[in-house]
């Protein structure tokens, strides 16, 4: 296992969807994950470490697991299938490993408001990892910006 660092969240200027960009700790591969908005404003805030005035889905979980005396150890992005990334969280609870099955967004969302660290499998990395960031400054400022002024009426479908 590779532990990685979230270095980056903005949107793909090609498809215009939020992303991820993971980067290895002690190297320079990176992985872009395309995530949902909502999950990409909930990472964004944890790495700022904004507090919203009521607690988001993440935030929930969080509370859930601390309340039932666990403790996430870590959290794994452990397959790739179909272009579909998956993850386990990692808890330990009563002296019992338990593993979660989760999506990496929600996950990595977790391992941040927990301060905990985020591992990619070796052969996941491998299979699609790349270089270099592919994302710029200046995008990933646009972004921010952009997540600051979401209402929840901009979701609508």
């Amino acid at each position: 296992m590779v532990e990685v660092d979230v270095i980056n969240v903005a949107i793909d200027m090609k498809s215009k969807m939020p992303v991820i960009v993971l980067k290895e700790k002690e190297g320079d591969k990176t992985l872009p994950i395309w995530i949902g908005l909502f999950e990409a404003q909930s990472i964004a805030l944890a790495m700022e470490n904004i507090k919203p005035p009521r607690p988001l889905t993440h935030d929930l979980a969080k509370s859930l697991i601390e309340k039932l005396k666990g403790k996430v150890d870590r959290v794994v992005i452990n397959d790739l299938r179909h272009n579909t990334f998956y993850a386990k969280i990692m808890i330990r609870q009563n002296g019992e490993d338990i593993q979660v099955d989760s999506r990496p967004s929600d996950a990595i969302a977790l391992a941040l408001r927990l301060g905990v660290p985020i591992f990619i499998e070796e052969e996941v990395l491998d299979k699609v990892a790349i270089g270099t960031g592919p994302i710029d400054e200046k995008e990933i400022e646009e972004f921010r910006k952009k997540l600051k002024d979401l209402k929840p009426e901009d979701f609508s479908l």
